[in-house]
């Protein structure tokens, strides 16, 4: 009898919650995933189609247009990321996220009367600027679900990872559905809708709010930190800058791709939003084939091999008119993007010294962003010079070319790690954050 207390005790303590309150949590589980995926298959649909469509069909953008458009995206979507991490951690995910739609419904709608490119600029920056709280509060709800159970972070986290990638797959695709039934603006109202959609959603939505860690040092000193750690390890060293060639490469593609449909490939907005979503499909492929693979495959040489296959893979994207062999290399290009990027996240927490993790990740995301930011000064020139194929051509090859004259060092570092350190290491999953080029986070 005394056992069977103790047993009925034992499940109580694991099982805290009446099943009226299991039923409340699954539906806020729910809730929270639902309104992940409509946030950001919306402002994909918004930005594959809507954004460039309009920049190059609607007002026959130039290169150097477009990369100015682009540039002005990225960096108030990086100043808007910083920002609304810091509401996040002080309202909640809850809050800033019913807030940040409420301010983005306004914003989408406005680009839908967008009469020339500098009005489109000035309203995809504000467009930016409120959409990135939505992506970082979408994606921070994991902690306030959980709470301290880890398991049960883990699974949050991979739901809500889930819910952001299928939206990066489909979101484009329904954007090109909305033109061919409509016209480029209905996109902005749809982006506008689902916005609306999400913040009802999370309104009822109850959640645990964790302790905040104080007696940190400032962030700017834990930054430094991060950077003089990366630099001084040869193997973290090498796995950001590999990482940053490959988003040099992508960067080019933030001012050219757009063009390269419209004056190479010769197709309307539709195709792009498409095509995308093919893409987007590869990378998902990619990262599941890369948990099914053998441990040894984490290695500095196999992450230079990905490397270069990008580059190969963005070649047969971007080497051709032919629509057909156009989708191939991006599902090609994707399946490589969806190997490479988990395996370089695990590289870094594998080789990072313990309580320095989440500091050189953010040095690589830092590198990352950067990389996608610097073509964009001279990318528009040498399309200018060169025709925009050829330079994106020209790209793929120089990202080709220093992942095999990288391959010495590659092979240098996995002598240094030696066979033990991959023999247990856990195999990082696909995150929203590794999909290029779109701002939706």
């Amino acid at each position: 009898m005394d056992g069977r207390h103790r047993t009925l005790a034992t499940r109580l303590a694991r099982s805290p919650l009446h099943p009226g309150e299991h039923v409340a949590r699954k539906r806020d589980i729910a809730r929270v995933i639902a309104a992940r995926y409509l946030s950001r298959a919306g402002s994909e649909a918004a930005f594959f189609v809507g954004v460039w469509g309009k920049a190059a069909f609607s007002f026959q953008a130039t290169a150097i247009q477009i990369a100015t458009l682009m540039f002005v995206l990225s960096v108030v979507s990086i100043l808007g990321s910083v920002i609304s991490g810091v509401l996040v951690d002080r309202y909640g995910p809850r809050r800033v996220l019913i807030g940040a739609e409420i301010l983005f419904v306004p914003a989408s709608l406005a680009i839908a009367l967008a009469t020339d490119l500098g009005s489109l600029t000035v309203l995809v920056a504000f467009w930016g600027f409120v959409g990135a709280p939505v992506m970082t509060a979408g994606a921070s709800f994991a902690p306030f679900l959980a709470g301290d159970n880890e398991d049960e972070l883990r699974k949050m986290n991979s739901w809500i990872e889930s819910a952001g990638s299928a939206a990066f797959i489909t979101g484009p695709a329904l954007g090109s559905l909305i033109v061919h039934y409509a016209n480029v603006d209905w996109v902005f109202f749809a982006d506008a809708a689902t916005s609306l959609i999400a913040a009802v959603l999370v309104a009822r939505t109850r959640l645990t709010y964790p302790k905040r860690d104080k007696g940190h040092s400032s962030a700017f000193g834990e930054f430094r930190d991060g950077i003089r750690t990366a630099y001084r390890a040869r193997s973290l060293r090498f796995y950001v800058l590999a990482g940053t060639v490959v988003w040099l490469g992508f960067g080019a593609f933030g001012a050219l791709e757009p063009l390269f449909y419209r004056d190479v490939v010769k197709t309307g907005i539709e195709a792009i939003g498409y095509v995308n979503s093919v893409f987007g499909v590869g990378i998902l492929a990619g990262a599941l084939l890369l948990q099914r693979l053998p441990k040894k495959i984490v290695s500095a040489r196999a992450l230079t091999v990905t490397v270069m296959l990008t580059g190969l893979c963005s070649i047969a994207y971007v080497g051709t008119s032919n629509i057909r062999i156009v989708v191939i290399g991006a599902a090609l290009w994707g399946f490589v993007i969806g190997v490479m990027e988990p395996l370089l996240r695990t590289l870094l927490h594998r080789d990072s010294p313990k309580g320095m993790v989440g500091r050189i990740t953010g040095t690589a995301m830092v590198h990352r962003q950067a990389g996608e930011l610097l073509p964009l000064a001279f990318a528009p020139w040498l399309a200018a010079t060169f025709g925009v194929q050829l330079t994106l051509i020209g790209g793929a090859m120089t990202v080709t070319v220093i992942a095999v004259l990288a391959l010495f060092e590659a092979s240098a570092i996995d002598r240094i790690a030696g066979t033990s350190a991959s023999t247990d290491v856990e195999v990082s999953t696909l995150l929203a954050a590794d999909e290029p080029i779109s701002p939706n986070r």
